[in-house]
């Protein structure tokens, strides 16, 4: 097998055993050696790779949301679009867990949470796009329809919530996201 391949197949082993052990324990309780047991490596390999814990943790958390481009769609069907989108993510992503990690990791850690307002900001706010003087505001507002969901759903399993299929889900928070996509802040909506 050549070097490169064995090299990627040994990052993807490390990342798939960091986001299970970041998954599991948080990043507090996670560590360097647990992390190499699970993949079968010396802990001298993770830190060639990654270089630190935190190094490890931002590859294994690198998330990108692929969020739709709104703007072509009818203005009262955006905030159903992007609820579907962020649940059918949440949906596929329970294979790697990576966004369970993160939000797992950004409620005890400071970097985790950096990296998950840094995801929220720049790929919801490019979503809402740069006209809207106050889209900072309305993408930390969606964020936080979006995360109280996947934190409700997918990582406490609350069972009224969990139990709901997808169609009823979305029908109940798009309407909330859809006014903080284009309605006065200030109005009772």
């Amino acid at each position: 097998m050549p070097f490169t391949q064995r090299s990627e197949e040994t990052r993807n082993a490390i990342l798939a055993a960091a986001r299970r052990r970041f998954a599991d324990d948080g990043y507090e309780r996670a560590t360097i050696r647990a992390i190499a047991a699970d993949a079968g490596i010396d802990p001298s390999m993770v830190m060639r790779y990654y270089g630190s814990k935190e190094g490890l943790f931002a590859a294994a958390v690198d998330v990108v949301l692929g969020l739709p481009d709104l703007r072509g769609l009818p203005a009262g069907r955006r905030g159903e679009v992007l609820v579907r989108h962020f649940l059918t993510l949440w949906e596929g992503d329970r294979a790697s867990g990576v966004l369970t990690v993160l939000l797992r990791s950004a409620v005890t850690n400071e970097a985790a949470a950096e990296r998950m307002r840094t995801i929220f900001a720049t790929q919801v706010g490019a979503v809402i796009g740069p006209a809207a003087d106050d889209g900072p505001t309305r993408a930390a507002l969606i964020a936080s329809q979006l995360l109280g969901v996947a934190l409700c759903r997918y990582v406490l399993r609350l069972p009224e919530i969990a139990a709901l299929d997808a169609d009823a889900l979305v029908a109940s928070v798009a309407p909330t996201v859809q006014h903080y996509l284009g309605d006065p802040l200030d109005s009772a909506g």
